[in-house]
């Protein structure tokens, strides 16, 4: 994510400069997908491109989750691989409002949410949205709610529950088919509902503080599952966490939100490989990330 101010002109001609690098990024992925498996045209949609540009009375931002800057060709490794990113900031800086944005559920004042290049800005239906409570519908089974995103796209429900079921195992949830939502761990319904999210076949997820209403215990072993799943499920994520910690564990990069009204201060690369060992978060280079974050959050 690159977030600059500037003046109308160059603002101008970033927006032309990102659309023509664009259009190069879509014609390489059609013919990669043209010589794809299904199983890999899967893997490509999911690692889209999310871009946001917006205007306010600060000046014009620009926000492009994927990885490249202003201008520059678009940049994913050149492999298609989705990235983790997490969004971090105090109370009440707009986190929230971003994602709605994002989801097409509020329009900005001004300003484009594009994904792949097109404009879908105040169009609900194009981005996988996991909020902070799971809201699994209690009349319902486990494996009935995680079919429900199949069910919406016109599936039969016993078809919808089958392919749902297909994925229990990788998600860890084996042997919860047939029980109500009342009847599982908080953590257990937070891998149904991510699980739920996922199957709404989206190339971007956003993840509203997911995890925050967990125990102590309870998280750290979720964020373990988190991160495994997560690395073969070729999903990419945008995360909402007030967890400095969750959010140097489980993302690619970071970005700092801070004033009111809210503006992307700071971007940090957590180079880090993954899978990454379980003691992470006890190295010195874990606590040089956070204490980074610390300081661009003005918190020490």
């Amino acid at each position: 994510m690159q977030i600059t101010l500037m003046d109308e002109d160059e603002a101008q001609t970033l927006r032309h400069k990102q659309q023509e690098a664009l259009k190069a990024h879509e014609q390489r992925s059609r013919s990669q997908l043209g010589h794809a498996s299904d199983t890999d045209q899967a893997s490509h949609e999911r690692a889209a491109r999310l871009t946001v540009s917006f205007t306010s009375g600060h000046g014009e931002g620009y926000a492009d989750p994927s990885g490249s800057k202003p201008g520059q060709e678009p940049t994913d490794d050149g492999d298609g691989q989705p990235v983790k990113l997490a969004l971090v900031g105090n109370p009440n800086c707009g986190k929230t409002t971003l994602f709605n944005i994002i989801a097409g559920l509020s329009k900005p004042d001004s300003g484009q949410v594009l994904i792949d290049g097109e404009d879908v800005t105040g169009k609900p239906g194009h981005v996988s949205y996991m909020l902070q409570k799971d809201l699994l519908l209690p009349f319902r089974k486990v494996a009935d709610n995680v079919a429900l995103p199949l069910e919406l796209a016109s599936t039969d429900r016993k078809t919808a529950r089958a392919e749902a079921m297909r994925y229990f195992e990788q998600f860890g949830l084996q042997g919860t088919e047939d029980r109500y939502p009342a009847q599982l761990s908080g953590g257990m319904r937070q891998r149904a509902a991510l699980l739920r999210t996922y199957l709404f076949g989206k190339s971007v997820a956003l993840l509203d503080e997911p995890f925050s209403a967990l125990d102590t215990i309870t998280k750290s072993a979720i964020h373990r599952w988190y991160l495994d799943v997560m690395e073969q499920i070729h999903l990419s994520t945008l995360f909402i966490t007030h967890d400095i910690d969750e959010a140097i564990l489980l993302s690619d990069r970071i970005y700092i939100l801070s004033g009111r009204p809210g503006h992307i201060t700071d971007e940090i690369h957590i180079n880090v490989p993954k899978p990454r060992a379980g003691d992470f978060t006890l190295t010195p280079e874990f606590l040089a990330y956070k204490r980074q974050i610390i300081e661009a959050m003005h918190l020490s």
